[in-house]
């Protein structure tokens, strides 16, 4: 055997050579997303069906028989379901979400109008998440097993224990009606609202058009609406990144390296902050994604809790005047959104973190 032949490298198995790994993670994640977004489209539309055609369960009970007929020829609910499911689906694919049955209005303007509300309540609880959640932890793993590790676990486990609407509930009455401290609800007052929806370009999410117009008046007025539904929010997820950081923080103190810079005489304190607070990170990056799912169902039960003009709140009223075909084209751009987040959350993990890419 030559020397050549014992020195040529070798690849590991499962690793490929170069980038590749990393490029077909992502290329595997990103068409992920077709089905993902397929299923539950198909999931919302059948479930839909089992009570009977939108139009019935709308509108039925104000119509004739032969208004109904008519009314159900026009939209070709007549046809069989699989049909209707067929012709679904291709009108999705073309960007047609369709027409909402009680005011006739574009599924996609909709989506337009009161997503932007949605985004900027679910950055809002992101936010007061990682504010509180990630500092909490830290502090948590530092004074393991004593007393305010106790106290915030049991923190911790309250937040995301408690149901949201209770939550926000518990929020008014505490902040807005015995201390009045902030709104009982709304992205804004009045004044502001008008102010802000006449301003030209107009983004939809107040707090940045608030900016734009440089009045400190409004720009307060708007993030004091915001603070109660956001902790409401953000609180359930934060209790969640103050387990995976307490419980990663002290996995990683317990590694080899940071033992060994232990044993050189580095402070507990140091150890904390230069050795194990990033490793800990990690996993507060690849749940984001399953989070910031969770903060969109969770976005239904605060926005109607608040009045807090956005998806979830369309959402809600959508439901209860059961017009199935609004809930159908909000389900699927929220399928959407989510899809694409945990897509973007797991290629950010696949850059920090290697070990993700195999």
């Amino acid at each position: 055997m030559t020397v050549a032949a014992q020195t040529t490298p070798t690849t590991a198995p499962g690793k490929s050579s170069g980038g590749g790994g990393l490029g077909r993670y992502i290329l595997v994640r990103f068409l992920l997303i077709i089905p993902t977004v397929f299923i539950l489209v198909t999931l919302v539309f059948f479930l839909m069906r089992v009570v009977g055609d939108p139009i019935s369960a709308s509108v039925g009970g104000r119509l004739t028989p032969a208004q109904l007929d008519a009314r159900l020829a026009e939209a070709g609910y007549d046809r069989p379901v699989l049909v209707q499911y067929f012709e679904y689906i291709g009108q999705i694919f073309t960007g047609d979400f369709g027409r909402t049955l009680t005011d006739n209005r574009e599924i996609s303007e909709i989506l337009v109008t009161y997503g932007t509300g949605t985004l900027e309540l679910v950055f809002y609880a992101l936010v007061v998440a990682l504010v509180v959640g990630i500092p909490l932890g830290r502090f948590a793993a530092y004074h393991r097993d004593q007393i305010p590790d106790a106290a915030l676990r049991i923190f911790a486990i309250l937040c995301y224990a408690t149901p949201v609407f209770f939550a926000a509930l518990l929020l008014k009455l505490v902040f807005s009606v015995w201390l009045g401290w902030f709104p009982l609800g709304g992205r804004a007052s009045t004044e502001t609202q008008l102010v802000l929806d006449r301003i030209s370009g107009s983004s939809g999410i107040n707090i940045i058009d608030a900016l734009r117009t440089g009045r400190w008046d409004l720009i307060s007025d708007v993030l004091s609406h915001a603070v109660l539904p956001a902790v409401a929010l953000g609180l359930l997820t934060a209790g969640v990144f103050l387990r995976l950081v307490r419980t990663n923080l002290i996995g990683t103190l317990s590694m080899d390296y940071v033992d060994a810079a232990r044993s050189r005489g580095v402070r507990e304190g140091r150890l904390l902050r230069k050795h194990a607070y990033k490793p800990a990170l990690i996993p507060i990056i690849t749940v984001m994604g399953m989070q910031i799912a969770l903060m969109l169902g969770g976005a239904i039960l605060t926005e109607t809790a608040f009045g807090w003009r956005g998806l979830g709140f369309q959402l809600a009223q959508y439901l209860g005047a059961r017009d199935f075909v609004a809930v159908q084209g909000i389900v699927a751009l929220l399928a959407v959104i989510v899809a694409l987040t945990n897509f973007i959350v797991d290629v950010i993990a696949a850059l920090i973190d290697p070990r993700v890419r195999y």
